[in-house]
């Protein structure tokens, strides 16, 4: 896999790495067990400190993403990285949502719209019934 960094971002380094080897794993780029390079060799070639690769590596094991083995590196691990990535993505517009005061209602009917503005976009063959307004999320009302 190949990592491409925008310096120039105002999303930090390691952060660019974490989101890459996510979308990498969730899209089947990086299959279960593939190997990441090591930390020193891929610091050299994305020309950073190699703490900033560390700290996205070590981000990646919290979140499950990857698996550390001593002594012969840092693998993808065979889980639902593509559902945690989301489940991010979605805990980060739920907090968007509450810092503005929208209701519950109103945010379903956003996720709904965007769900639907997004299957004319880029169609897929099946399409889940979207949240019911019941177990969406407990708590944010």
């Amino acid at each position: 896999m190949l990592f491409q960094l925008d310096l120039n971002s105002a999303t930090a380094a390691y952060q660019q790495l974490v989101d890459q080897v996510q979308r990498g794993a969730a899209s089947d780029a990086l299959k279960p067990r593939d190997s990441l390079p090591g930390i020193r060799p891929l610091a050299r070639e994305l020309r950073l400190n190699r703490n900033t690769v560390a700290k996205a590596y070590s981000e990646l094991e919290h979140l499950g993403v990857i698996k550390t083995i001593p002594g012969k590196g840092c693998f993808v691990e065979p889980v639902q990285a593509g559902r945690e990535m989301v489940a991010d993505k979605i805990d980060e517009a739920l907090a968007a949502a509450r810092e503005s005061q929208m209701e519950g209602e109103e945010f379903l009917e956003l996720v709904k719209e965007r769900m639907t503005v997004a299957s004319r976009e880029n169609p897929v063959k099946t399409v889940e019934p979207i949240l019911d307004s019941e177990s969406w999320a407990p708590g944010f009302d």
